[in-house]
């Protein structure tokens, strides 16, 4: 690796698709670099913090804040295990929120059967429907009211972007749970969305 740094448009330019090369750059000291992660993560980030604190979801930007200050102090340490920068950045917004949970309430957690519909084929008309109004506030709010695995796993799928794998990795649960408590999830939110006049369920 060669000390000369990127320059901001070569960071910027696939960034969406690969955080590699500003990952290195922000490691290697380059400021503009970890703005262009700011910028590319950051929005995802905060909607999926939105959604883990349902009831308190103005807490959602300090967390968030926090999670970038422990990623600019930590980032010289992230080697990608798979989930890759988003996944990492995801994992300590998780801890992050999850401390906060347990100092504000205590909550029962929601548990999924793990061992079947695994391999289900994915819901097309509930997925582009979730897909087209993820970027809404009112959505993440509906999502939030899900069950929580199937509120993160959808959150994590399709607000944060990560794969299965990575979603797992963050979640700490196998492919397959994360496939189905998305699955379910998304079934759960197209019915919301289909029949808007019911009364959607209590946040957990």
């Amino acid at each position: 690796m060669t000390g000369v740094r990127p320059a901001a448009a070569d960071l910027s330019a696939g960034a969406s698709a690969d955080l590699s090369v500003a990952v290195r750059a922000a490691q290697a000291g380059s400021q503009e670099a970890f703005r262009v992660l700011y910028r590319e993560v950051q929005p995802g980030l905060l909607r999926y913090l939105r959604g883990l604190l349902a009831n308190n979801p103005g807490d959602a930007e300090d967390l968030a804040s926090e999670t970038w200050l422990h990623i600019a102090r930590d980032i010289h340490t992230f080697r990608d295990e798979g989930a890759g920068f988003r996944g990492w950045a995801a994992r300590i917004a998780r801890h992050r929120a999850l401390d906060h949970l347990r100092h504000t309430q205590r909550r029962p957690a929601t548990t999924l059967p793990t061992d079947t519909l695994h391999d289900l084929p994915d819901p097309h008309d509930t997925a582009q429907t979730a897909l087209d109004l993820t970027t809404t506030n009112a959505t993440i709010a509906l999502i939030a009211t899900l069950p929580r695995d199937q509120a993160e796993a959808v959150l994590l799928r399709v607000v944060v972007g990560l794969d299965t794998n990575a979603t797992a990795r963050v979640m700490g649960k196998r492919p397959g749970a994360v496939r189905t408590a998305a699955w379910r999830g998304l079934r759960r939110l197209a019915t919301q969305l289909d029949h808007p006049h019911l009364q959607p369920p209590n946040p957990v």
